[in-house]
């Protein structure tokens, strides 16, 4: 019988969570740094250099490589030869795992997680509950997966009751360019198909802990359906052209998993769920004999990358800019920012939404005239930052606000993640504004550029709190310009020709 003490499992969870906040796997490295060098798009060769700058800065700071530092998931397989020797609940140990690694005072990590998700979504101040999923298996061991999953990635997890002459192949090649790129592009795609509703999506989140080798299973051939799919679906979604960060290129994912299991005859469960640029993932056996022991990877498994200004990236300073000067940006110009702008996230816009609503005054302080937003939630700050990794949040939670901010503000300008939908270009193109895109999984990277932060409404929000950050040569590029032309629907539309695999359908 093997004996599980209960400190041994607490301190394996808290270092294995402060462990993926700051190294990605090195297979993931491998795999974008292959698909960097093969990139041929500027736009996207650009982002992946970010995205491997900043994954190398977090490894060597110890410090998140993005700001949404996820909500846990574990995965326990416990042998039915082992034993707890503790009087808590698994979810309990889990959870006092969770709160040391989101609180540590060397690594803090941002707390996402609500509590009363329908109703007051109070923040829990230690990113607990995590999410647990046991399996009583053979053996006398703890098998133990742990994940940090993003918001901007789960969100766009999607599922489907498909009949059973339905291609799975179809309904992927139709969903994921719906999917846009706030899942920031280039990740995994997990699928799970069969069981039922919920095995299905448990099947699909399950695949994205494992390994990227889908070049190891090319060169050695399918066994099995589920192989072949992976294959034929990892080359006809690249084939899609949307590229890194949405901006259009050769490679969307880095592989695709798929699990499946029997299912009813009337049946065909399909999910799909994605994995971000901030893949974040470990495994670990317990065995009774302490503490898991996670290996550090050498900073020689990162790819001599680094990232610099192109000549003709504009500087702009926004603390003169114009509602002229913006009218003249380019789609797809690249843009670096000094100057002060605020900040502000979901919360904050509902906020300010329910204040016009009362008539009531945007609070003290707080002036966007001829100013930009900036879409993010920061990570606290440690040591002797003045912010934590500070990369954005997807804009299109914000596209329902984007009218009455350029109507009621003076807003010109935004700053975020990833496409805009119709209903925000359409208010772009009428106020003559500017939407910026900056990449996501690059939050380390991001905040070296900001020199100063301060809370200027909205404090008891937390991270959702409106900031004001002055920004040094913040790197970003122009994603919709004043007339409404978006860089997120040419993009990926000129590489899909480019790439020309699959025929190009009529909307």
């Amino acid at each position: 019988m093997t004996v599980i003490r209960e400190e041994d499992f607490i301190q394996s969870i808290a270092e294995g969570f402060q462990f993926i906040s700051y190294y990605h796997p090195i297979d993931y490295i491998q795999a974008l740094s292959e698909a960097y060098e093969r990139e041929k798009s500027p736009a996207a060769k650009d982002a992946m250099a970010q995205i491997l700058v900043n994954s190398r800065m977090s490894a060597e700071g110890h410090r998140p490589i993005c700001q949404d530092t996820g909500i846990c998931v574990v995965f326990l397989k416990v042998g039915q030869k082992v034993t707890f020797d503790t009087k808590r609940s698994v979810q309990e140990l889990v959870d006092e795992g969770v709160r040391r690694a989101y609180t540590d005072k060397d690594n803090t990590l941002r707390a996402s997680v609500l509590s009363d998700p329908a109703g007051k979504r109070q923040n829990t101040r230690d990113n607990t509950p995590a999410i647990v999923h046991v399996e009583l298996v053979p053996g006398d061991t703890v098998d133990v997966r742990i994940a940090a999953k993003g918001g901007g990635s789960e969100n766009k997890s999607k599922f489907v009751m498909l009949n059973p002459s339905d291609s799975v192949v179809d309904w992927v090649l139709e969903t994921v360019p719906k999917m846009g790129a706030g899942w920031c592009p280039p990740g995994m795609l997990g699928i799970g198909i069969g069981g039922t509703a919920e095995k299905a999506m448990l099947l699909a989140k399950e695949s994205l802990m494992d390994h990227v080798d889908i070049h190891e299973l090319a060169e050695r051939g399918p066994s099995n359906r589920a192989e072949e799919l992976r294959l034929e679906l990892y080359e006809k979604v690249n084939a899609l052209g949307i590229g890194a960060q949405g901006l259009g290129g050769l490679t969307t994912v880095l592989d695709v998993k798929v699990k499946d299991y029997p299912t009813h005859a009337a049946s065909l469960p399909v999910a799909m769920i994605p994995n971000c640029a901030a893949t974040r993932h470990a495994h670990f056996m317990l065995n009774g004999h302490g503490p898991a022991q996670l290996e550090a990877p050498s900073l020689e498994d990162w790819p001599k990358i680094t990232w610099s200004v192109s000549a003709d990236t504009r500087r702009v300073n926004l603390d003169e800019v114009t509602p002229e000067d913006v009218a003249s940006w380019k789609p797809g110009e690249r843009i670096l920012l000094s100057g002060k702008l605020l900040t502000g996230r979901d919360a904050a816009h509902k906020r300010i939404a329910d204040m016009f609503a009362r008539g009531e005054p945007l609070p003290e302080g707080v002036d966007f005239t001829n100013r930009f937003i900036y879409y993010v939630g920061p990570v606290d700050p440690v040591r002797d930052e003045v912010v934590g990794p500070a990369g954005p949040t997807t804009s299109t939670r914000m596209d329902k606000f984007t009218e009455m901010m350029l109507d009621k503000t003076g807003l010109i300008g935004m700053v975020g993640k990833a496409e805009r939908g119709p209903v925000a270009i359409e208010a772009i193109k009428k106020h003559k504004a500017v939407y910026l895109m900056a990449v996501g999984g690059a939050a380390f990277l991001v905040s070296k550029a900001i020199r100063s932060s301060r809370v200027v409404a909205f404090k008891e929000l937390g991270m959702e709190a409106i900031h004001e950050f002055e920004v040094r040569d913040m790197p970003v590029t122009v994603a919709v310009d004043s007339t409404g032309s978006s860089v997120h629907e040419t993009g990926p539309a000129e590489w899909r020709m480019k790439i020309g695999k699959i025929p190009v359908r009529e909307a």
